[in-house]
């Protein structure tokens, strides 16, 4: 029974999606320190810790949601909203991670640590507002990944302090965040309204068209800023060399394949799933994954 009981708070927590707190690691991969363990560790206890508070997100979501959750033809399945787990007991399990996450985000560096509160923070008000407002809905889960993106240079900095954060690397995460965030609404837009299930109220303002020319928009803004950032000035003298450049065609390729599949085949509603399933976008993020670290590493 108690094994039971444990599955389904897993199962609350979303750990499929905790894909997404892989970012954490990028601050380690352009810090030019790729190779050391401690920095390593440090980079893997701030993923961890940020996959706590994401599950925190997600149990705060299930609660406020619990409504909508229940006419959504795959929400209605998960454990608040079947009602599987007690809100009351999902309020405790999440009072306990926010204690347990931010007392050891603080163990890992102070600035660190006011990272991760404001990452909270911004869920909580996007919980509460801002999913609700056309536009600020996915803009709020793009300054979620930004916030992600500060917190992986910070979580290092009380070991290597002289470790920049870059305004590309906010600029690009936000844009993509913003790509995967409009191509989730697109998904939703065309298989859930159709339904008559309509379980997000920012839908309602959104059209097929105009959630296409943002996705577009936003991958041609993405492979833009990302493939300046690797030829500019900045970033030939930090890392003595123009190389960062092939890596590139990994970024079109992992994005275009990701448009496919929003267009083509109708996906698009769960980005950590695709991640997860398909095998072009996972050699993709491995090829871009590997490319940069040889390059970061041997051109030094």
């Amino acid at each position: 029974m108690r094994g039971a009981w444990l599955k389904t708070v897993v199962e609350t927590l979303r750990p499929r999606q905790w894909t997404k707190n892989l970012i954490l690691f990028a601050g380690l991969i352009f810090s030019q320190h790729t190779t050391d363990p401690t920095l390593f560790w440090r980079a893997a206890a701030g993923a961890a810790l940020f996959c706590l508070l994401s599950s925190v997100v997600y149990i705060f979501n299930d609660i406020k949601d619990v409504e909508h959750d229940q006419r959504h033809p795959v929400k209605r399945n998960r454990p608040i909203a079947s009602g599987r787990l007690e809100v009351r007991t999902a309020e405790y399990v999440a009072l306990a991670l926010v204690l347990v996450s931010l007392g050891c985000a603080v163990a890992l560096g102070l600035r660190f640590a006011v990272v991760a509160a404001l990452f909270l923070l911004l869920n909580v008000a996007y919980t509460h507002v801002l999913k609700r407002l056309v536009i600020l809905d996915v803009m709020g889960i793009a300054a979620g990944f930004v916030l992600r993106a500060v917190a992986s240079v910070e979580v290092l900095r009380d070991v290597v302090e002289h470790i920049p954060l870059s305004n590309w690397l906010i600029l690009c995460t936000f844009l993509l965040a913003l790509f995967l965030g409009f191509a989730k609404r697109r998904a939703e837009y065309m298989h859930v309204l159709p339904a008559g299930l309509e379980t997000r109220p920012s839908l309602r303002f959104y059209n097929e068209l105009t959630l296409n020319l943002l996705i577009g928009g936003t991958f041609a803004l993405t492979v833009t800023a990302y493939t300046l950032y690797t030829v500019s000035a900045g970033t030939i003298a930090h890392f003595g060399t123009w190389h960062l450049a092939l890596t590139v065609p990994f970024v079109v390729w992992g994005l275009g394949r990701y448009l496919v599949l929003i267009f083509k085949d109708g996906q698009g509603g769960r980005p950590h799933e695709i991640l997860l399933t398909d095998v072009w976008i996972q050699l993709a993020v491995l090829g871009w994954i590997v490319t940069a670290c040889l390059i970061i590493g041997l051109d030094q």
